[in-house]
């Protein structure tokens, strides 16, 4: 069995980072077998080395090794090209083709971007995973073949599970040995032994100087988060080596090749989940605003109807300090200063009728009157479309839909006796 520093000297990989030593040593111990292996981590960071070491150091080495990128294919001739299809199978299909399974048997394929592949192209790699047998599209005859298996990818596996885009029996099946390669930011020491590697390259290429990096560019160069990994190191080494005349480059020409270089590289706290209660458009956010004014206008009309009817406006105010606090917010504890108006408004020796009838000019609630007539039928529409949507997408649920709404679940169900929903 090869070392890894063999296994690097053989494949050009370089690096002496823990992490990618652990990740070839894993991909050394599990070649001799045939079990299925997964090669995880970001895209650019050179995912594709594994599976040829597996194969190269396999009993499959002489056999044909073929590799597949599921995302470049579309989904509607996926299985053809992996399954091979019958004559006559489908429009175009003028001849009989074999697949890449039928190829491929004895050897090895390696999926790379497995994570893209439709979840009926899912089941049928499954039963190849347990028992080695598939159907050509548009036949019926099954067929066998004996392909080591060994795919990638550079999605979170786990959150495509969770949202249904991943069979989980499949996973398990693909991941009997995980082999994960880190990203090279996490890789600091790395990172200029690989740009000095690229930059020899280039200059043998393209026949011109090698071009070298000043300390405080290796600095910048090593503080770098990298999206891209190995290969976006790489298109930046070539870019320089092309364009740049000066054979050393400064941090200030470097920083020019690398894009959003001056962002901080602390991380963002992002709220994956939305809230129930929050609107995706600005249409419901339009309702929302719509039905809590018609609840604060019910607040008001109650609030006025009570000093109507009562003799002492000062055990009103008592009785409803929240809610005239909801009402004028942080103006409602200067109602108390405003007392001696409120009861002028509203003398005692005049009859419940004449105040009706004819309110004093200074009433302070006399709008409300005014608002309640101006009420359209347009406005208890939208409030009935709110409720609706509300009670859809809570699946009827009046306990979810009246803390959705912003209302009790009393207030709720008395309006949907009133609309008769």
């Amino acid at each position: 069995m090869e070392n890894v520093q063999a296994i690097k000297q053989r494949f050009g990989i370089i690096g002496n980072d823990p992490k990618l030593n652990r990740a070839l040593e894993k991909a050394i111990q599990v070649a001799p077998t045939d079990i299925s292996v997964l090669v995880t981590g970001e895209s650019g960071v050179g995912k594709e080395a594994v599976p040829k070491i597996i194969h190269s150091l396999s009993h499959r080495k002489h056999a044909k090794y073929i590799a597949v990128n599921c995302g470049a294919i579309p989904e509607g001739t996926i299985d053809s090209e992996l399954f091979g299809h019958e004559k006559g199978a489908f429009t175009g299909a003028t001849q009989t083709r074999s697949g890449y399974f039928e190829v491929a048997d004895g050897g090895t394929i390696f999926l790379d971007e497995v994570g893209e592949l439709p979840l009926t192209t899912q089941v049928r790699l499954l039963r190849i995973l347990e028992n080695g047998e598939f159907l050509k599209v548009g036949s019926s005859q099954v067929q066998k073949t004996n392909v080591r298996i060994v795919a990638a990818t550079n999605l979170n596996m786990i959150e495509a599970i969770k949202k249904g885009k991943f069979r989980e029996d499949l996973y398990y099946r693909l991941s009997t040995v995980e082999i994960n390669i880190p990203p090279l930011r996490d890789r600091k020491d790395d990172i200029h032994l690989l740009f000095r590697k690229f930059a020899s390259d280039f200059s043998q290429k393209y026949k011109m100087p090698t071009i070298r990096l000043e300390d405080n560019a290796v600095q910048m160069l090593e503080n770098y988060r990298w999206p891209g990994n190995i290969r976006q190191l790489r298109n930046v080494a070539e870019q320089i080596s092309v364009l740049e005349e000066s054979r050393s480059v400064s941090p200030r020409t470097l920083n020019s090749y690398l894009p959003n270089a001056g962002d901080s590289n602390l991380p963002a706290v992002v709220e994956q989940n939305t809230r129930k209660s929050d609107f995706s458009n600005e249409r419901e956010i339009l309702y929302k605003v719509l039905f809590d004014m018609k609840a604060d206008l019910n607040d008001l009309k109650k609030l006025t109807l009570e000093l109507l009817h009562s003799d002492d406006s000062e055990k009103v105010q008592e009785e409803n300090e929240s809610l005239i606090r909801k009402i004028y917010g942080n103006e409602g504890s200067s109602r108390k200063e405003e007392n001696d108006t409120a009861v002028e408004l509203l003398p005692p020796h005049e009859s419940r009728v004449e105040k009706t009838v004819e309110p004093p000019q200074e009433d302070k609630y006399h709008f409300a009157e005014e608002i309640e007539e101006e009420e359209t039928l347009s406005l208890q529409e939208k409030e009935i479309e709110l409720i609706k949507k509300s009670l859809e997408r809570n699946r009827g649920k009046r306990k979810a839909a009246a803390s959705e709404l912003g209302i009790s679940e009393r207030t709720l169900y008395r309006k949907i006796k009133q609309y008769d929903l």
